[in-house]
């Protein structure tokens, strides 16, 4: 190839979309019903009907959802149910399901251990988990379901308490404060955000006044997500983090939001950071789904 059809086919490949649309190629959903199914698997199934994916349903018996991980004994729990022969045949049920609704691929499985193992084992080879907050009581819901999404760090969207609505993903607000989880959850929701209508980028991120911290620099969220197709309204929250819970859902009410993206447990016990105080408040009290990363 001379140096001149070497340019024309620079210039072809620049005139190509700055960068395709982003999709979840295996989503995960931890259920807690069959007959009928239950929130998290429905909600899966749309996710992946959404990119022709692969999904996969796993059930969460209920005599292991209130379990932390410590107190998992594998013994004792056989004991208490023939978990694989009570559910066998699902199996069959839930892939003529998922690929009736536009799945590619279906899987079923049934877990014998707690939410949070279950879920860092599963999440490792799935993009997306979609949980349902009730799955748990809701004394435990911190200690069960924030506990799973410290230790799996696989992107997780929490339906909210009774959920039994579809997931349009119209109008989205983005809660971002600087901190390695709120950038993690915003990147890891672009399939989403390249979806909906209308984003609102909330800025909570407060600059340290310290000349002498190191720092790294980087992109400004705006500019990220515009590179990757998503136009947003851009919005400043400046309030005390023991506010920035009411604030945020404040405001996904103000937008008529469908669903909040944000970090979750990005606070530190040395130092709190805005937002990062949050997600107790979001995750007790969001009446829409919510999509969180630690």
């Amino acid at each position: 190839m001379n140096i001149e059809a070497s340019r024309r086919a620079s210039a072809d490949v620049s005139r190509q979309p700055a960068h395709a649309p982003s999709n979840f190629h295996d989503v995960l959903a931890l259920g807690t019903s069959v007959a009928p199914w239950s929130p998290a698997l429905l909600a899966a199934v749309d996710i992946a009907a959404l990119w022709n994916s692969n999904v996969t349903g796993c059930y969460v018996p209920g005599c292991l959802r209130e379990q932390r991980a410590l107190e998992d004994d594998p013994t004792v729990l056989s004991l208490l149910a023939d978990i694989g022969q009570e559910w066998i045949d699902d199996t069959e049920a839930f892939q003529t399901y998922a690929k009736d609704h536009g799945a590619r691929h279906a899987a079923w499985m049934v877990t014998r251990t707690a939410i949070a193992p279950t879920l860092r084992k599963l999440g490792a080879w799935h993009d997306l988990a979609v949980l349902e907050r009730d799955m748990v009581d809701e004394t435990r819901l911190f200690d069960i379901l924030g506990e799973a999404m410290l230790c799996s760090r696989v992107p997780c969207l929490v339906l909210p308490q009774g959920w039994n609505k579809t997931l349009p993903f119209k109008r989205i607000v983005v809660a971002w404060n600087g901190s390695f989880e709120s950038t993690r959850a915003l990147h890891s929701a672009l399939p989403l955000l390249q979806l909906a209508r209308e984003v609102s980028l909330i800025n909570g991120h407060i600059s340290d006044p310290d000349p002498n911290r190191l720092s790294v620099a980087e992109p400004d969220p705006m500019i990220y997500i515009m590179h990757h197709a998503v136009a947003a309204k851009p919005h400043y929250l400046n309030v005390s983090a023991d506010e920035a819970g009411k604030a945020l859902l404040d405001r996904t009410q103000h937008e008529h939001a469908d669903l909040l993206v944000m970090g979750g447990y990005g606070h530190s016990r040395i130092r709190e950071r805005i937002l990062g105080g949050a997600t107790r408040h979001v995750m007790a009290h969001a009446g829409i789904p919510v999509f969180m990363q630690h």
